[in-house]
Parts: C-alpha cells; structure tokens; sequence
C-alpha cells in the first residue's frame, strides 16, 4: 500500500451497503502519526525514530460530499531525536493501538534533526469520483 485508505475501513464502509450489513459509525478520534517511509496496510511500517507520538486532529464536515479537510490541526511534533527523512503520515482512531483509517504520501519529504519541529497545517481526503 503505496497510500490510501486502509483495507478495514474499506471494508467496514462496504458492508453497511449490505442489507444486512452492521452500520460503520463515525469515529471517536482522529489521530496522525510519522513515518520515514511506507507506512505499509497495517500502517506500522517505517514509525519515525524522533516520535511515535500520535496528535489529535479533527476533520470539518464535509460540504461538497466528497472531501473532508482539516478544521483543528495536530500539534507540533517537536525535537526530532534522529535524524531521518519524513515521507509519509498515516492516521488512526486512536492515540495508541486504534484502528488505522488511512495513510498519505507527503506533498514533499522534509528532513528532520533532533531540535527541529514538524508542522502538519493542511490535510485532504477525497472518495472519486462520483455520478454527476
């Protein structure tokens, strides 16, 4: 899984298609972790040295019914600890163990060192297309 949406939620979101298919319901949270690669389908591939730490973030409501955006960004991830290269995010339902939801390629890579702070301050996510 290079980055997407990840197999379980596909799955729970499919099955309440199903007539006798249980309901998927919103999650509780929403929480973003780093990674220095492909984070993989399970989403714990390539967990950034400096922070395993997941923050809180909060989507907005949908408005054109196919995308959500950030409404409340996670905090800062300070001091890095390592050097290392971040490259993709992944976000779960949970700050530890969860559910992973879905994961995502950096627009750019950034280079973080151990006094460096990182800035998460746009994220999108998009189901297409759709009927017109």
């Amino acid at each position: 899984m290079t980055a997407g949406l990840a197999p379980s939620l596909v799955s729970g979101w499919l099955n309440t298609l199903r007539t006798a298919g249980a309901a998927y319901g919103p999650v509780a949270g929403t929480f973003v972790q780093l990674h220095t690669g492909d984070p993989g389908a399970a989403g714990t591939s390539a967990v950034s040295a400096g922070s395993a730490t997941r923050n809180s973030c909060t989507f907005a409501a949908s408005s054109s019914g196919s995308a959500l955006a950030l409404s409340g960004a996670p905090s800062a991830w300070t001091n890095g600890g390592t050097s290392e290269t971040l490259t993709h995010i992944s976000v779960w339902t949970a700050s530890s163990a969860g559910t992973l939801l879905f994961t995502v390629a950096l627009t750019a890579s950034r280079a973080w060192a151990s006094t460096d702070s990182f800035t998460l301050s746009t994220l999108s996510a998009a189901l297409t297309p759709q009927a017109a």
